[in-house]
């Protein structure tokens, strides 16, 4: 059963926005802190070991060594499984919705410079964006401020298509996003020019 914070329900959420230039479909300021919102939700439910890893990464020195670094990644199953169960009773544009957040926030984070820090071939790459965006919001905006800040080699493949998956699993088909844009690596040419 889905968590009562977040209600569920067809048309109880707008769609993504269309973008009036190119007609493609961007993730709605609602979308985006639902996302968000459930996120957060699936870590507060494992309690205060990996909410202290979590602070400890946004807040530690780039420059210092990678003692305790990769301690979270212990909890990311446990994370996924949460996140698995507050969507358990969403709607296939739901679905669709934070698939499209998901999709834009690994396409903007698809750049050179966290690439440089993450390191990874383009599936690596990919999966060391998803960990980042798994983190959660307050450390998905630092990397994307500060790359230092990201985890070299730090991977989390499920959540790349984590609500795709859902979404086939669940109705038989890949969600269309709208998006005209790719989650895949190199595909962000903005984030890879010279």
């Amino acid at each position: 059963m889905g968590d009562p914070r977040f209600p569920v329900g067809r048309g109880r959420y707008p769609p993504g926005v269309t973008d009036p230039v190119n007609g493609t479909r961007v993730p709605s300021v609602e979308d985006e802190a639902r996302f968000w919102a459930l996120v957060e939700a699936a870590w507060e439910r494992l309690g205060d070991e990996p909410a202290a890893l979590r602070r400890a990464l946004l807040t530690r020195d780039p420059e210092a060594g990678d003692e305790g670094l990769y301690a979270i990644d212990a909890w990311l199953d446990r994370f996924l499984d949460n996140l698995r169960q507050l969507t358990a009773d969403l709607s296939s544009r739901e679905l669709t919705d934070l698939d499209r957040v998901v999709e834009r926030k690994l396409h903007d984070i698809d750049r050179a410079d966290v690439h440089e820090v993450t390191d990874g071939s383009d599936d690596g790459f990919l999966y060391c964006r998803g960990h980042v965006v798994a983190l959660g919001r307050g450390f998905y905006e630092a990397v994307s401020a500060d790359p230092r800040v990201a985890v070299p080699d730090g991977e989390c493949e499920a959540m790349c298509y984590f609500f795709a998956h859902l979404h086939r699993e669940r109705f038989g088909g890949w969600p269309e996003t709208g998006s005209g844009i790719s989650r895949e690596s190199c595909t962000n040419a903005a984030g890879w020019h010279a």
